[in-house]
């Protein structure tokens, strides 16, 4: 079986200079964890969950620590200030462009490959998701699930 056979031709995209925010949008509204990024037809970049969450930091706390009398007035106002200081680095973070945070190099692969080939390479460069390729323009894609449906039609 051939990838084109069970590759989405519809595939959701985004533009190099597109922010990250909508990216983090179109990623919710399709329940995809991937978005090639694509730029006149062309494929740029992808863009994962996984580098979105990577835009996260979260602080490390080391070694017990117990409040203070005093600290236990405090800890509720100082976490309302983390809350604001995090919610404004959020606004922040989806504001940049797409290009900032996206891969460039992108694992793709021909419609005439197979799928046995594509999950060969999808294991091998430890990546769910292959834009699929034709003449050098993005025609489809295809997941890890994808080839999983296409081994139970056999």
């Amino acid at each position: 079986m051939n990838v084109k056979n069970v590759m989405n031709s519809d595939v959701i995209s985004c533009r190099p200079d597109d922010e990250i925010s909508n990216a983090a949008q179109l990623l919710k509204e399709h329940n995809i964890s991937g978005l090639p990024v694509v730029d006149e037809g062309k494929i740029v970049g992808i863009v994962t969950e996984t580098d979105l969450l990577k835009l996260l930091k979260v602080p490390e706390h080391g070694g017990l620590w117990l409040p203070s009398p005093f600290e236990v007035i405090e800890i509720p106002i100082r976490e309302l200030i983390n809350w604001e200081d995090t919610k404004h680095m959020l606004t922040d973070i989806g504001s940049k462009p797409i290009k900032n945070i996206m891969k460039s190099y992108v694992y793709t692969i021909s419609g005439d490959s197979s799928i046995e080939d594509a999950s060969s390479m999808m294991i091998k460069h430890k990546v769910n998701r292959l834009p699929v390729m034709d003449g050098g323009m993005l025609v489809g894609i295809i997941t890890r699930g994808d080839i999983i449906r296409g081994l139970a039609e056999i």
